[in-house]
């Protein structure tokens, strides 16, 4: 990381032209120091859509014969 505070012209003009390039969506490409970011998920959010099914069957089973009665 660059601490420093002043730059020169070509490196102002650099990170000018850095800063106004649009981010490609449609080929991302994850930092090399991040292989974490190159591996797709692996089914967590199967598992917490199951936890939230279940947690809301619980309470609906727990609370509607106290509403109901």
């Amino acid at each position: 990381m660059d601490t420093r505070e002043s730059k020169t012209a070509e490196e102002k003009k650099q990170h000018l032209k850095e800063e106004k390039l649009p981010e490609d969506f449609a080929h991302p490409e994850p930092d090399a120091e991040q292989p974490e970011a190159k591996r797709p998920a692996k089914g967590w959010h199967w598992l917490v859509l199951g936890v939230a099914i279940l947690v809301a069957g619980f309470l609906l089973f727990v609370l509607l014969p106290k509403i109901a009665g």
